[in-house]
């Protein structure tokens, strides 16, 4: 596998976002069990086996091993051996991943990255304990409570950033032109992370970002495109962001798809094994709202035909592919910017116990047109690179196909890289290497964002600098779709009576 930069991750989250962030979540298993398939007999030699071995570890290790410790880890390995997604959750991370659905999360508030080893400050969430206390974009953490940063993985010096809410955290702050470290105290607080951003960036030119995925996004983007709306009734272009967008809840992902659709049209499908995990989901209220409530219902008429061009990268990842993928198959909006992640597939929660539970991949999902893009990504329409001088540190993120046991694509017939390809790719991989040291830290949406600047070029009908592989003219994707939706490329045909089953996880 090839070395590339991890994720951005949010100490505010507690836990990196990352690219596992799950699609689609069932509160409880099903009756009578975990599952319902089918009995099928048990292979009682291997069991055997495994017992000999705990009997083995539990007899000759050099210590002692804690029972439910060895169990819990033999659960964790035999799930994660499925595929990068699929994992055993235990009390603290199903507390974790409760806590990302619902968007609330004890810690300073800052979103970061590594770089050399520290962990480097890429933006701090306005009005957290980190913002107050002084921290900037660009400072480095060298320290957290007097332990040295270096050595640690980003997901270990999360941890030790986050802790009981009003507990505090000593951290070791560098800061580029100052003469020496400095030690802040910084107190922990729970943090309600907004999933949307939004600004009109220039009079009849509107931005709107959605992060993440997750319970009160829908929500958030209709009170966000209001405002806008309220700013300037007469928006001739938005933009939709969605870089490094891990994905998250499947409703989320529908929502903010059917407010730029015609009513009723299909956002997406998924096939799997169990027959519930055939479904259609359409762009309509009970796929995507509460019961009793539909926050779409009083957005402007204009918003359905405004003209719209949806910002991604490798870091727009799940759900995040799910929109962009709705968009493009009904050419209701100009993809642009980088091939995505290629997370075409569907997590589904199964609870063990009060607080424990597994993430099973249960689904590969599809677009309207019966596109997978599992392992593949999507293809923006318009491929430009994140800076003016290259894809800069978005070429070396981790893509679904970099990762073990990643699920294949079954209606690919695309081969692996050819030699030019990879030849290519290491060139790309070597200059954004090269540029690492003397690259600020992108703000999706500030003055320098150059990918932004190109969306309102193509609205105002002024020339688009396309990725330097693009303008030398690459041969054409065929993943990439040619035409609307018709009846030859419906979506994969359901079981009679199946029926979408989206819960959110519940709130303790």
């Amino acid at each position: 596998m090839r070395k590339k930069l991890k994720n951005l991750g949010l100490i505010g989250l507690g836990m990196a976002a990352g690219v596992a962030a799950s699609v689609q979540f069932s509160a409880f298993a099903q009756q009578g069990g975990v599952a319902n398939s089918a009995a099928a007999p048990l292979p009682l030699d291997e069991l055997r086996q495994l017992a000999d071995v705990y009997a083995l570890i539990k007899s000759d290790y050099v210590e002692k091993v804690d029972d439910k410790k060895l169990l819990s880890e033999a659960i964790a390995g035999m799930v994660a051996s499925l595929d990068p997604h699929s994992v055993y959750l235990d009390q603290n991370d199903f507390a974790e991943m409760q806590e990302t659905v619902q968007g609330k999360f004890v810690g300073v508030g800052v979103e970061v990255a590594m770089e050399d080893g520290y962990v480097k400050i890429v933006s701090p969430i306005e009005d957290t304990p980190a913002y107050k206390a002084g921290i900037k974009a660009g400072d480095l953490i060298t320290r957290i409570d007097n332990v040295p940063v270096k050595g640690l993985s980003l997901d270990e010096a999360i941890k030790r950033m986050r802790g009981e809410p009003h507990s505090k955290v000593m951290l070791t702050i560098a800061r580029r032109g100052a003469d020496a470290p400095w030690v802040v105290p910084v107190e922990r607080q729970e943090i309600r992370v907004v999933s949307v951003k939004g600004k009109m960036i220039e009079p009849g030119y509107a931005w709107l970002r959605i992060s993440q995925f997750q319970e009160e996004t829908v929500d958030e983007m209709a009170a966000k495109i209001r405002e806008l709306y309220a700013q300037d009734p007469n928006i001739k272009g938005m933009v939709l962001d969605l870089r490094n967008d891990p994905g998250g809840l499947l409703p989320g992902a529908i929502g903010v798809s059917a407010a730029f659709l015609p009513k009723n049209e299909v956002i997406v499908s998924t096939k799997g094994q169990l027959p519930d995990s055939n479904v259609i989901f359409y762009g309509r209220r009970d796929f995507y709202a509460k019961p009793g409530s539909d926050p779409l219902a009083q957005l402007p008429a204009a918003l359905k035909k405004v003209p719209l061009v949806v910002l991604v990268n490798t870091g727009s990842a799940s759900a995040s592919e799910i929109v962009a993928g709705a968009l493009q198959d009904y050419k209701r909006a100009i993809v642009m910017g980088s091939q995505t992640f290629g997370k075409g597939s569907v997590q589904t929660l199964r609870q063990l116990t009060a607080d424990t539970a597994v993430k099973l991949t249960t689904a590969r999902y599809y677009t309207p047109k019966g596109r997978s893009i599992q392992a593949l990504g999507i293809v923006p329409d318009l491929k430009v690179d994140e800076t003016a001088e290259g894809d800069g540190l978005n070429a070396l993120q981790v893509r679904e196909a970099d990762l073990d046991h990643h699920l294949s694509n079954e209606a690919s017939a695309k081969a692996g890289a050819n030699a030019k390809e990879r030849r290519d790719e290491l060139e790309e991989e070597q200059r954004a290497f090269a540029a690492m040291k003397h690259a600020k830290p992108l703000e999706f949406g500030g003055k320098d964002d150059f990918q932004l600047a190109q969306a309102i070029n193509h609205f105002k009908g002024l020339p688009v600098q396309l990725a330097k592989a693009d303008a030398a003219g690459e041969p054409e994707d065929k993943s990439a779709p040619a035409k609307l939706p018709g009846t030859e490329n419906k979506p994969p045909e359901l079981k009679d009576g199946a029926k979408p089953a989206v819960v959110p996880v519940p709130k303790k």
